[in-house]
Formats: structure tokens, C-alpha cells, sequence
């Protein structure tokens, strides 16, 4: 699934009450704030109401990459002292 990153491009003075509220609910307050959400019916339906107020960019996930940069644990220390002992005995 796509993400949607949300820019508002113009002022809220003048639109309806609905649109206002439609703003808010995306979590855009001022003029070039950007937010970034899921690619779902409800988001885009809130952006079809203020289109004319904001820019919408199509932001693509790279699944692998966030896989590829996952930490892994290094061994305790209890574990390293451990393991060395018995290999002494």
C-alpha cells in the first residue's frame, strides 16, 4: 500500500465549515505543513473535499530496505563469559 505525503498550499479563510474540519482531520493547520497517510478510501475522500487547498504526492514503500536496516542483537555479555569458561575446561 502507497503512502499519500499531504501538503497544504492554501489558506483555510474562506472555505466551508466542512472543509475547515476536513482539514484538521488530516492534521493540516497552517499553509505548508505536510503530513503523510495510508492510501485508503477515507483519506482520499477527506483529500477530494480540499483539493483545491492542498497537494497530494504518492509516496512509494520500500519494504526491503526498511528490512535491511534492522538492528540485530549483539549476545550479552552473561553469554560471552560463559561460553568462554567452558571452552577452558
Amino acid at each position: 500500500m502507497a503512502t499519500l505525503k499531504i501538503t497544504q498550499i492554501k489558506s483555510r479563510i474562506g472555505a466551508t465549515e466542512q472543509q475547515c474540519k476536513n482539514l484538521d482531520a488530516l492534521g493540516l493547520r497552517k499553509i505548508n505543513r505536510t503530513v503523510e497517510h495510508s492510501d485508503s478510501a477515507i483519506i482520499l475522500g477527506m483529500v477530494e473535499k480540499v483539493k483545491h487547498l492542498v497537494k497530494v504526492e504518492v509516496v512509494e514503500e520500500k519494504k526491503a530496505a526498511k528490512k535491511a536496516t534492522k538492528k540485530v542483537a549483539a549476545p550479552k555479555a552473561e553469554e560471552t563469559v560463559s561460553e568462554t569458561t567452558n571452552k577452558e575446561e
